[in-house]
């Protein structure tokens, strides 16, 4: 008996746990997607700007300060995951570009086995605060409130509308409807699942971007059909996509100041990538674990140390206004590599070679409440083999002739360094 009881009393204390460890991992999980693709590859991030709570980058920028990679997991179940097991009703967000302060409740409701339906609420609280404000003042005037309260409520609430549905154990069908008072965004995306590979078709009307300097854009109308390459960590890999953007871009928001970018306008954009990862452990210790405690991440319970190599080569053509984004002599300057590109035509391709070096110390188990993991990683990317090739000749050519180099050759040699450190304190 009592076995039994120690028995049943550890499972309810792992029952209780388990929703905060889940808690704990998601919000952690984007530590690994430093890793995925290597940074390579336009992924959706998460934004506060809508609320989808996605946006893609532009082609060929590096992410804006102050944006992650997002989850996989979709808007709507991030929500009722806060709501069924972190107590919060209401999800907070703020973005100092858009509306401040906003809170996010999602309804989910199962509808059959494969079949649920989501209705998404979102309050602005800013302008929620400017109209009290604004109705305070016109109530000492006289002004009843009842005139304009629907057209406030259209502002200050936003309601959105999503199904799933799962067609078959390896294809899935969502559709999403956002500012449905409004009617102006959408997305459709079907996933499906094949031997060793992913496949998405994904329909967004408009398609929400963001640039380098964190401004965002609306393209009318952006479809995409990606092809990605899934299995173990090490080895070959492939990523193919093929997108197409169709309308004028405009600045999200309103504000025309800044320039288009090029790889936004109309046209039809293909790419593919291939690499080979290699992966070495100098030290990792699987020992000394706590008993009967779950990590809360399970990739990041190994204390260790290693190496991580990846060379590949990427290939592109746009067919299109797009296009012009190759002739530019910012983008020129960039790499050496293959180009072509036919103005007459509205045609430009492109390829190079990539190359990156990783290396990832951790300490700690990711078991404890405080203090139980420390992750250091440094990354050496080199993002045109080409450009690195030719500083790398001309470098030896001016010690072989005893020559002063110049500033612009180290520069073509030197890699990116992208240094991260992730540190626990609490729970």
């Amino acid at each position: 008996l009592r076995r039994s009881t120690k028995r049943t009393n550890n499972s309810e204390k792992k029952a209780k746990r388990r929703p905060a460890k889940a808690a704990s991992a998601a919000m952690l999980r984007q530590m690994r997607w430093l890793t995925d693709r290597e940074g390579r590859w336009e992924l959706d991030v998460e934004s506060p700007a809508t609320m989808e709570g996605t946006a893609r980058p532009v082609p060929g920028d590096p992410l804006p300060l102050g944006l992650s990679r997002g989850p996989r997991v979709t808007r709507t179940k991030q929500l009722d995951f806060f709501h069924r097991f972190m107590a919060s009703p209401l999800v907070p967000s703020f973005s100092a570009s858009r509306a401040g302060l906003s809170l996010h409740h999602a309804h989910l409701l199962h509808l059959a086995h494969n079949w649920s339906f989501t209705i998404l609420e979102q309050l602005h609280v800013q302008k929620l605060v400017t109209v009290v404000k604004e109705k305070l003042s016109n109530r000492q005037e006289g002004v009843p409130w009842s005139n304009d309260l629907k057209r406030h409520l259209h502002d200050v609430i936003s309601l959105g509308a999503g199904t799933e549905l799962l067609i078959t154990p390896d294809t899935a069908l969502l559709l999403e409807l956002y500012n449905i008072n409004k009617g102006d965004r959408g997305k459709a995306i079907i996933h499906h699942k094949l031997p060793q590979q992913n496949l998405t078709l994904a329909a967004s009307w408009p398609g929400l971007f963001v640039d380098k300097q964190g401004v965002y854009w609306d393209v009318p109308l952006s479809l995409s059909a990606d092809l990605a390459s899934v299995g173990s960590s090490s080895g070959l890999s492939y990523h193919l996509l093929l997108q197409q953007n169709s309308g004028e871009p405009k600045c999200f928001g309103g504000d025309e100041t800044n320039d288009v970018p090029l790889a936004l306008l109309p046209g039809l954009c293909a790419k593919a990538a291939i690499s080979i990862k290699r992966s070495i452990d100098a030290w990792r210790k699987k020992e000394d674990k706590l008993k009967m405690v779950q990590p809360y991440d399970a990739f990041l319970s190994d204390p260790h140390v290693s190496f991580t190599g990846i060379v590949g080569a990427v290939a592109s053509g746009s067919l299109g206004d797009c296009s012009k984004r190759i002739s530019v002599p910012d983008e020129t300057r960039k790499s050496n590599a293959f180009r072509v590109f036919h103005e007459r035509n509205k045609f430009a391709a492109c390829a190079d070679l990539f190359a990156s070096v990783t290396f990832t110390a951790q300490h700690g188990n990711f078991q404890r409440l405080f203090l139980d993991l420390t992750r250091v990683s440094a990354r050496l990317d080199i993002s045109s083999g080409s450009l690195f090739l030719r500083g790398a000749s001309r470098l030896a050519q001016d010690f072989f002739f005893s020559r002063r180099p110049d500033l612009e050759t180290f520069c073509d040699v030197c890699p990116d360094v992208i240094v991260s450190l992730q540190q626990q304190f609490s729970q």
